[in-house]
């Protein structure tokens, strides 16, 4: 088991690396009036998977993991060709971001599927704000105007927050047949 714990962390890596991969790789999704990053599907997963590393390597673990991704998302965002501006962006999202998701998971006394959930939302919410205003609104990069900044946030939070309940109600689900598979036995 505990083999399979520290997969998480790799995991949790190449997530992040493949998020800038996809945004770098395809055109924003226009879902109505919302502007989505395809990357915004894996971000929010790493939420989830920031969680799952905390719980594999305890929350000193998660900071150095956390760490080390920041500087491969970086890396990744650079050699990608994004300017140095979008890779600052990034990092400063990056960093506020998970670094509110691992504390709010870590002080809430809630049940996991519950704090994942609460967690990756206000993760999720941080990420989607931070990043379009300092990155992508003419206060940053200057790739969207301040008309359409609410839609591409909105749009973010969106599909974030879809990624933290599949991943809540996934946890709800294994628990609980976990219980009753031990209750059985």
């Amino acid at each position: 088991m505990k083999n399979i714990k520290l997969l998480v962390v790799p995991l949790y890596l190449f997530t992040i690396i493949a998020a800038n991969v996809v945004t770098a790789s395809i055109d924003p999704l226009q879902i109505g009036a919302f502007i989505v990053p395809a990357g915004s599907f894996l971000i929010g997963f790493t939420f989830f998977l920031r969680d799952f590393v905390q719980n594999a390597i305890a929350r000193k673990g998660a900071y150095l993991a956390m760490a080390i991704a920041v500087i491969l998302s970086a890396l990744t965002s650079y050699f990608l060709g994004d300017t140095l501006w979008i890779v600052f962006a990034s990092a400063i999202t990056f960093i506020i971001s998970e670094t509110a998701d691992t504390e709010i998971y870590t002080r809430l006394k809630l049940p996991l599927s519950i704090r994942v959930f609460y967690s990756g939302v206000v993760g999720g919410f941080l990420d989607s704000v931070v990043f379009v205003v300092i990155g992508l609104s003419p206060l940053g990069a200057g790739f969207i105007p301040w008309s359409a900044v609410p839609m591409a946030i909105i749009g973010q939070m969106i599909v974030k927050i879809l990624m933290q309940l599949l991943a809540a109600i996934a946890i709800s689900v294994v628990v609980k047949k976990q219980r009753k598979f031990q209750h059985l036995n």
